[in-house]
């Protein structure tokens, strides 16, 4: 099962991060949980709207993939924080990712009575028309005296805690099983063949798709043309040598897995050290399943599950393991011949940290802090204009979600 974590505090010293970390420790045999954190997202301002900022949308995606959320909430004036209250409001303005999502309430507090009172009112919250989350009835896990209720080692100290939290935890995994059933079942899609064995009219029998060589003994034996050898496009006519200088010409790293999920082009211009997307020439003529590592096919699948029924035409994710210098953003497109029959996936990679900086310079405008969502962590506004734009980057490690690069149907080594 995969779970994702709120932590419902904005303070770097949070008891309720604390406990959500302590649950993702002690259960990692039974689930994958991981946290996100409300402060990544900005104030709710429906005058500004973040929702299709790469923030946001990388909240959606990991919410919706994710089998129930965990909210750990402190109590601020006898209610949530602003910045949980925050986050929920995004998550129920035009997505609502929460929707007939189980989820479970757990918090700490300094006081006896732990966070019962900001437990009460979050309730209320994620029944809420356009929330409409399936909250975990009863056997609230209030944490109190928090303070004592921790070891220096993020342990917790009591064992009658400790049984209560795992008898609770068990019965939120069983309460997840009976929602899944409640909700009906879910959209079905025909299995991925990530081993690229089922074939395809473009598919080159007779080699070795893991061959070093795939390119070269493939292009023998369909008489390939290259070199100085005309290509005509849809509304061109170029040579190999052209086409080729042509796609390495473009400022992002290009990728083709075909509709039978072999792995067939990028274009070649570094050393996968030096990429985005680290990729090997000997991988070119992979089936997708080599391409990546076993835990990440279930979101492979998935994605190439959502192109290819036309369920989705784009998924877009910002990849958090880039420097903050960079503005990273992985897209996977879908390709369709004239007929609209499907032909693979178009998997463009570009940091567009220099465009930002370009427009920056052209119209005057500065990064300022905190003003529109989405920006790392800042916005640009222009003096004495309306116009705003934004963008956004993390130094945070990659996740194991489908944020995570190697979570989706890209060609990407797995260090």
């Amino acid at each position: 099962m995969k779970l994702i974590g709120i932590v419902g505090s904005c303070a770097e010293q949070s008891y309720n991060r604390l406990l959500l970390q302590y649950i993702q420790r002690h259960y990692r045999s039974t689930f994958h949980m991981e946290l996100v954190e409300v402060n990544e997202l900005p104030m709710f301002n429906q005058s500004k709207d973040a929702t299709d900022s790469p923030i946001m949308q990388e909240w959606v995606q990991k919410i919706g993939f994710a089998d129930g959320v965990i909210i750990a909430t402190p109590e601020h004036n006898h209610t949530v924080p602003a910045g949980l209250k925050s986050a929920l409001e995004w998550l129920s303005y035009k997505v609502h990712p929460l929707e007939k999502k189980p989820v479970m309430i757990v918090g700490a507090s300094y006081h006896d009575q732990g966070s019962s009172r900001a437990q009460l009112h979050l309730r209320q919250i994620l029944d809420a028309p356009g929330v409409n989350a399936f909250v975990f009835p009863g056997n609230e896990f209030l944490l109190g005296k928090v303070k004592e209720a921790f070891d220096n080692q993020g342990e917790l100290r009591n064992q009658g805690t400790i049984d209560f939290l795992d008898s609770t935890i068990k019965k939120f995994l069983t309460y997840m099983q009976a929602v899944s059933v409640l909700s009906g079942p879910k959209p079905s899609f025909p299995p991925e063949d990530l081993h690229a064995k089922r074939g395809t009219k473009t598919t080159i029998p007779g080699i070795d798709m893991t061959a070093d060589d795939w390119v070269e003994q493939a292009a023998k034996q369909v008489g390939a043309a290259e070199g100085d050898q005309y290509v005509k496009l849809n509304r061109g006519l170029l040579t190999v040598n052209q086409l080729n200088a042509f796609l390495e010409s473009m400022p992002m790293e290009l990728t083709y897995a075909d509709e039978n999920n072999q792995f067939i082009y990028y274009n070649y211009t570094k050393e996968k050290a030096e990429m985005l997307a680290g990729r090997l020439p000997g991988q070119v003529g992979n089936p997708l399943s080599e391409c990546h590592p076993p835990k990440a096919l279930k979101n492979v699948e998935y994605v190439i599950q959502q192109l290819r029924s036309g369920n989705m035409d784009l998924v877009q994710i910002h990849i958090k393991k880039h420097s903050a210098e960079k503005f990273v953003v992985h897209n996977y497109q879908a390709m369709y011949d004239h007929d609209g029959k499907y032909m693979g996936v178009n998997e463009y990679i570009l940091d567009f940290k220099p465009i930002v900086d370009f427009y920056l310079k052209e119209t005057k405008q500065t990064l300022v802090a905190n003003s529109v969502a989405g920006m790392i962590p800042n916005a640009v506004t222009a003096t004495g204009a309306d116009a705003v734009s934004s963008a956004s980057t993390h130094d945070a490690t990659p996740s194991a979600s489908p944020a995570g690069a190697d979570a989706v149907s890209s060609a990407s080594v797995s260090d």
